[in-house]
């Protein structure tokens, strides 16, 4: 169990520097069923149904989403998560769920260029906070292609793809994290410009994929740009399952405006 003055340190820092990181978070039994679920989320096709779903929404809702596989839900609704997130320094007592995203990349993975993932068309403020938890299932190693962060971005208005032209460059003032063993979690303000570098070639006792869960959650008092077209679906699944037991928010619809393909897909 991570030492609650060690979170608590890095609450504190959370405004100035937009992340916080938690080795081992997650119980390894969730983990040990979190794993297999993905790999079927993935092998099934289910994966790249939702993804087609959403560059393709004519072609109907997928069959399954995320918050239907059971460790998914429980990881979505992990209670020390969610009292972690309704810390004053965090998103506060009230915040609604906003999505969850499930896959396992292969040795030697591409990266992914400088953004952000705040939801705001056009970006004009920072008024109400949105994170995005970072589950690293299987831990995270070198080897793999680690996440970088850049402190302190999340206070600046600006664009997802801002950055992008700068590919996954080292930035000055970047902070690197690549090395954390399974279950573990990184919480970003999700105005905060990262990185994900590119992974090694795969090479003779390699460790294997890379697994990764984000899901994400923002403060209500303002509708939320959805990301996905059947973004109802899904905070369906969660109610029929009774994930929002406790906290009758955490699922509401009210706190969302409507989808907009163009707007989520850049035209």
């Amino acid at each position: 169990m991570i030492d609650a003055h060690f979170i608590e340190s890095q609450v504190e820092d959370f405004a100035e520097r937009g992340f916080l990181v938690l080795p081992g978070f997650l119980p390894s039994d969730l983990v040990d069923r979190l794993v297999p679920e993905v790999d079927k989320w993935v092998e099934t096709g289910w994966r790249q149904q939702s993804v087609d779903a959403s560059l393709r929404p004519d072609a109907g809702p997928p069959q399954m989403v995320e918050l239907d596989l059971p460790a998914h839900g429980e990881l979505a609704v992990h209670p020390p998560l969610l009292d972690l997130l309704g810390h004053p320094g965090l998103l506060g007592e009230s915040f609604v769920f906003h999505h969850l995203h499930s896959d396992r990349r292969p040795a030697g993975g591409a990266g992914k260029s400088w953004h952000h993932d705040y939801e705001q068309e056009p970006q004009r403020d920072r008024r109400f906070p949105m994170i995005h938890a970072l589950h690293y299932i299987r831990g995270l190693r070198p080897e793999w292609g680690g996440l970088a962060v850049l402190p302190g971005s999340h206070r600046e208005v600006a664009g997802k793809d801002a950055r992008s032209g700068l590919g996954t460059d080292v930035l000055p003032g970047e902070v690197v994290v690549d090395d954390l063993p399974p279950g573990s979690t990184v919480l970003l303000h999700s105005a905060l410009f990262h990185t994900r570098r590119a992974a090694p070639a795969p090479h003779a006792g390699d460790a294997g994929p890379r697994y990764m869960i984000d899901g994400s959650y923002c403060r209500t008092g303002t509708l939320w740009p959805p990301v996905k077209p059947y973004w109802r679906q899904v905070l369906e699944v969660a109610r029929l399952r009774g994930l929002d037991a406790g906290r009758p928010e955490l699922f509401s619809e009210r706190h969302f405006s409507e989808y907009e393909r163009d707007r989520r897909h850049g035209g």
